[in-house]
């Protein structure tokens, strides 16, 4: 192994970091074309288009002997970048940066924890440098050190900051070009970033899996009443605050596996359906949380949020005086013919300005209306992509990848924290059935693969505050530690089996 991996892997860090690519720009779908060009210079790489998109997916060759295979994987498309303010025309060069940023907070005082981990010499700021272009040079400069036998197939995908399409495109093409090219992938190295804010024992860490996400949602349709004489009418925003109080931080959708908790659920957006003011109470209101998993299904996931919704109702009840029925989507959808249904979906799904929980509530809105149902009534089902969770599953591999990454100091998580697109690469638990069933937009505004199945793990940078102003990567680890921990894993597995 080269004694320069670690200012190789910070060169290469530097150099993707100033090639902007916020997600949905024009930069980022030249990005694709760029890292392709930069990466043929060692060797054999190409793109691949993502389908109805602008934008391309990135594959990359080095060649062993035999078939065994280790796919390198990340994403390289970055939060916007207006929070910087005026530090905005610095935000991709992290040398330039660092210093205006910690001028500023010496100035105005704020984030000493910040300024203090600045003025330590150990971070560096920048924004996609800690999620996760630094994740992706250190895989690139592992792959230039590697001498063994193994081959390394890398994969960098767009969009994973909004609906994952690059990861989605990628997973079915991989059996593809393992064909092509002879391949066995014994293993998927995702390389995404930790948050970590004590002192980085938790950020440098191998996860063996990832949470997935579900995003439930709430119509809820009330009975209007003139604001004189509320008991005539269930009021919609009250009914959605009750719903807000029963599931905001509920244990029962925090799952944990031994230590691992997580995140329990809090209300991403709740809004009656008004277009203006009057003096009658808000008839509709359209509510949505975000909900993390570790083994649990979509059906799971469903009928605890429905024993949620019903438990908040019979507080509503004793208070208006009538009952308020709960139902999934599925429930409500099979009141109606099949054919309406989807020509709903259909006309939503051609609003690609709005966003899937938009276009969510838009069809579950005129499902309602075309069932014939009165309120009062709360409709729960999902709104957007799911990610279903991954976990390793094969023990033999689990004991080697532990064994190595411990070499260099790594613990061991069961879970990758964050949303993560090794959802749509790993071996996922739970059916998604319930999901297809609940989410009325399934099919129309997104295309869900099938699991790829691949035994998936995350080792990646750590660092603090990533998609905010002060983004900032633990050097040392990112650029000395994590290429040659990759090593490790990588030899450990290949002389595995």
């Amino acid at each position: 192994m080269s004694n320069d991996i670690a200012a190789r892997a910070r060169e290469i860090a530097l150099a993707l970091t100033s090639w902007p690519s916020v997600t949905g720009t024009a930069e980022e779908a030249a990005f694709a074309g760029r890292l392709a060009d930069y990466m043929a210079q060692a060797g054999k790489a190409w793109t691949t288009p993502i389908p109805g998109d602008h934008r391309s997916n990135v594959f990359a060759l080095k060649r062993g002997r035999g078939r065994r295979c280790i796919l390198l994987t990340g994403h390289f498309d970055v939060v916007p970048v207006s929070d910087y303010g005026a530090l905005e025309p610095l935000a991709f060069t992290p040398e330039r940066l660092l210093p205006d940023i910690v001028a500023k907070l010496r100035r105005t005082g704020e984030n000493p924890r910040a300024l203090a981990d600045f003025e330590s010499g150990a971070f560096l700021p920048g924004r996609g440098l800690l999620d996760m272009k630094a994740g992706l040079a250190a895989a690139i400069a592992a792959m230039e050190a590697y001498r063994g036998d193994a081959n390394l197939l890398f994969l960098a995908v767009a969009d994973e900051e909004d609906r994952s399409a690059g990861a989605r495109a990628a997973a079915p093409l991989i059996p593809a070009v393992a064909e092509e090219h002879g391949l066995d992938i014994d293993l998927v190295i995702n390389l995404d970033a930790i948050s970590d804010q004590g002192d980085g024992s938790a950020g440098r860490a191998v996860a063996l899996g990832s949470i997935g996400k579900l995003l439930v949602t709430a119509f809820v349709a009330g009975k209007e009443a003139h604001a004189c004489y509320p008991q005539d009418g269930a009021n919609a925003a009250y009914l959605g605050a009750e719903l807000l109080t029963e599931f905001e931080m509920a244990d029962e959708l925090a799952e944990a596996s031994g230590p691992e908790v997580a995140a329990p659920p809090t209300a991403l957006h709740a809004k009656d359906l008004k277009s203006g003011y009057n003096v009658t109470t808000p008839a509709q209101c359209w509510l949505y949380w975000n909900t993390l998993q570790h083994r649990r299904s979509a059906a799971e996931v469903l009928d605890i949020s429905l024993r949620l919704a019903r438990r908040a109702m019979a507080r509503a009840r004793n208070r208006l005086g009538r009952d308020v029925p709960v139902m999934s989507y599925a429930e409500l959808a099979a009141r109606v013919p099949k054919d309406v249904s989807a020509g709903i979906a259909a006309k939503a799904a051609a609003l690609t300005q709005l966003d899937l929980p938009e276009r969510t509530k838009q069809v579950t809105a005129e499902v309602w209306a075309a069932s014939g149902l009165s309120g009062p009534a709360v409709v729960i089902g999902f709104g957007s992509i799911p990610y279903p969770a991954v976990s390793l599953g094969d023990a033999r591999l689990e004991d080697v990848i532990v064994k190595a990454a411990a070499g260099h100091g790594l613990s061991t998580l069961r879970y990758f924290p964050g949303i993560s697109d090794m959802s749509f690469l790993g071996e996922a638990s739970g059916d998604l059935a319930a999901a297809a069933a609940n989410t009325p937009v399934w099919g129309t505004g997104f295309v869900m693969p099938g699991s790829a199945g691949h035994p998936c793990i995350n080792i990646g940078p750590w660092g603090r505050d990533y998609h905010h102003w002060l983004e900032r990567l633990h050097a040392p680890y990112a650029f000395e530690t994590l290429p040659r921990a990759l090593l490790s894993v990588i030899d450990g597995v290949a002389k595995a089996r």
